[in-house]
């Protein structure tokens, strides 16, 4: 990594410890994050994540965090999703991120060549067990070594 790159990330990650201590945000259920390896994401690794549902009740969206550098070689992403519930019972989805318009303009916030992005992956979600639900997402973009990918997380909130 490039000292600008480098440099990059410590104000990234002082911004994002800033907004964590000085926000409070009362809808989030679950948010975290996983950094990708020497930012390139092996079609074989599976990226995990155990969410404790306790409310059975309250309608909730779940996005997808990506951050990605400018060199990411394409517009948008590909994922497979899948959701096993507590009961056993698990869906698989593919999913599509966009991450950049037709005129290869970044979406999303950036700062310097990193670029974040939050994007809703499924609305009016209603969980139905108390538990423990694993979302385990996999790149699928048909190249088994995935470049310029750093992080990819999992955010669940309440709707208001």
């Amino acid at each position: 990594m490039t000292e600008k790159t480098i440099r990059n990330l410590l104000n990234i990650f002082l911004i994002t410890l800033a907004v964590a201590f000085f926000s409070c945000n009362r809808n989030r259920v679950y948010e975290k994050n996983t950094e990708i390896a020497d930012g390139i994401w092996n079609v074989k690794d599976k990226v995990s994540f155990d969410v404790p549902i306790t409310d059975t009740l309250s309608v909730n969206n779940i996005y997808i965090n990506i951050r990605h550098t400018s060199l990411y070689l394409y517009r948008n992403l590909f994922l497979f999703i899948k959701t096993t519930a507590p009961s056993g019972a698990s869906i698989r989805d593919t999913f599509e991120i966009t991450l950049a318009d037709e005129k290869g303009k970044w979406l999303g916030s950036g700062l310097g060549d990193i670029w974040d992005n939050q994007i809703l992956y499924k609305r009016h979600v209603q969980f139905p067990y108390s538990g423990i639900y694993n979302f385990e997402i996999e790149q699928a973009m048909r190249r088994e070594n995935l470049p310029f990918v750093m992080d990819i997380g999992l955010r669940i909130e309440k709707e208001n």
